[in-house]
């Protein structure tokens, strides 16, 4: 099947789990033997001259990469296009300019759009092709949000959502939690649940890399590690807010967090605050990918204290690396920790739960183990990318076959270009603030 991915990051360029989601997926499509192109943004700092070449031979380029093909497009760098959605629409022309240009002797499929800043491209490279536009919604404003959406931005944001939901052949969630949430947001009635994915042979660290995290917190017992991006929804403020209390039980306890963001300040200033010295936590940061695995697979207890989260991909790099989890019972987490088989979970943004939680954990260290076991059985089972991207491709199938009940002006089922005979749907008339959308715990 000849498959088109818009994704806003893609390798080099990631953020968070959208980009690392569509990478291990259109691998594993291509691997299926499935003709894929992927149309991601070049890493900042990118000219155009360098995508497209310069002079009268200027094209755009299609990079061969791990049996597929990768159309990276520049973009105006953050100083000149402060604006998000300023932004986002340079982006999204550049996509559709450089499908037609790169791809016009070739015609996807299927058209998979990735979160709502590629939603306008994607509808334009359904008319553009005659395929059918797959949706998957990674996340959503409101969710973001704690269920509020009070600014104009959010408004907008929140719109152009529920367009790509109403306006794509069929709607893709990485779990039932998610799809509730589409459900409720957007008025979608059908939603296909497909989870997130791993490798664990992509997990894998040498015994040495984790002793040397080891011996370099040797005065640390026992060993907390967050990693992920550091933004006040992941919630790192709870297992501070906890740290206190777990000291007077475990002096030795020491919190590693591995990621950066836009909260990484506030944390800082909450920790002193607190009293937490850098014997008690420590911020470290962006690490490489191999420290940040030798870091997890060193880990006493790895905790994901999310606020929100609509599957939580980090869950599933722990599991594969041996780590015991504690996870914060929300969203994708709870789906995941299967009742507390799989982890331990306790109340999202509550410290005290946290508290009694890890103490479980560090009490009964046997229990910990089985539990990440059982965990990583479940990582063959249920979130192998080959058996997740050919739900996918099952999902695309459906979809084609919706679409050949919407004729397309001019397009006979060849993969000719064609316009769909009814305009996608509009969205509704949405003035900020909204209030609050979704009932949420924090």
């Amino acid at each position: 099947m000849r498959v088109l991915h818009l994704a806003w990051e893609y390798p080099p360029v990631l953020y968070g789990g959208l980009g690392r989601h569509v990478h291990a997926l259109a691998r594993a499509q291509a691997a299926a033997g499935h003709d894929v192109v992927v149309v991601t943004q070049a890493p900042v700092g990118s000219s155009p001259e360098e995508v497209r070449g310069a002079g009268p031979d200027a094209g755009w380029r299609l990079s061969h990469e791990d049996g597929l093909r990768v159309l990276r497009v520049a973009i105006e760098p953050p100083g000149a296009l402060t604006d998000l959605l300023a932004r986002v629409a340079d982006m999204e022309h550049e996509f559709a300019a450089g499908c037609e240009a790169a791809l016009a002797g070739w015609r996807p499929e299927v058209v998979h759009a990735h979160d709502w800043m590629v939603a306008h491209a994607g509808v334009r490279l359904r008319a553009w092709s005659g395929a059918p536009l797959v949706a998957t919604i990674h996340a959503t404003e409101a969710g973001r949000n704690a269920g509020w959406v009070t600014s104009q931005l959010s408004t907008t944001i929140h719109g152009v959502e529920w367009w790509l939901a109403n306006t794509a052949d069929l709607v893709i969630a990485c779990s039932l939690a998610m799809a509730g949430e589409v459900t409720t947001l957007f008025g979608v009635a059908e939603v296909r649940v497909i989870p997130n994915g791993i490798d664990p042979r992509d997990w894998q660290v040498p015994q040495e890399a984790r002793a040397r995290v080891r011996e370099a917190h040797a005065d640390a017992d026992p060993l907390l590690v967050y990693t992920g991006r550091v933004e006040h929804e992941k919630g790192v403020q709870t297992i501070l807010a906890a740290l206190p209390e777990l000291r007077e039980h475990h002096p030795r306890v020491r919190l590693l967090v591995a990621g950066r963001g836009s909260h990484l300040p506030v944390l800082q200033q909450l920790a002193g605050e607190l009293g937490l010295t850098d014997r008690a936590v420590r911020f470290l940061g962006w690490v490489s990918e191999q420290d940040l695995r030798a870091i997890v697979a060193a880990a006493d207890l790895v905790i994901v204290p999310s606020l929100y989260e609509p599957f939580g991909l980090v869950a599933l790099e722990a599991t594969a690396l041996g780590a015991p989890l504690v996870l914060a019972q929300t969203g994708g987490l709870a789906e995941f920790a299967r009742g507390g088989s799989h982890a331990l979970l306790f109340r999202p943004g509550d410290p005290r739960s946290l508290v009694t939680a890890v103490g479980a954990g560090l009490a009964d260290r046997g229990s910990n183990q089985a539990r990440a076991a059982r965990a990583a059985a479940a990582l063959a089972m249920r979130h192998d990318w080959a058996t997740i991207a050919e739900a996918t491709v099952g999902v695309y199938r459906e979809a084609a076959l919706r679409a050949r009940d919407e004729p397309l002006d001019g397009h006979d089922g060849d993969g000719a270009a064609g316009t769909r005979s009814q305009r996608p749907p509009a969205p509704p008339q949405l003035t900020a603030p909204l209030g609050r959308l979704l009932e949420a715990d924090w």
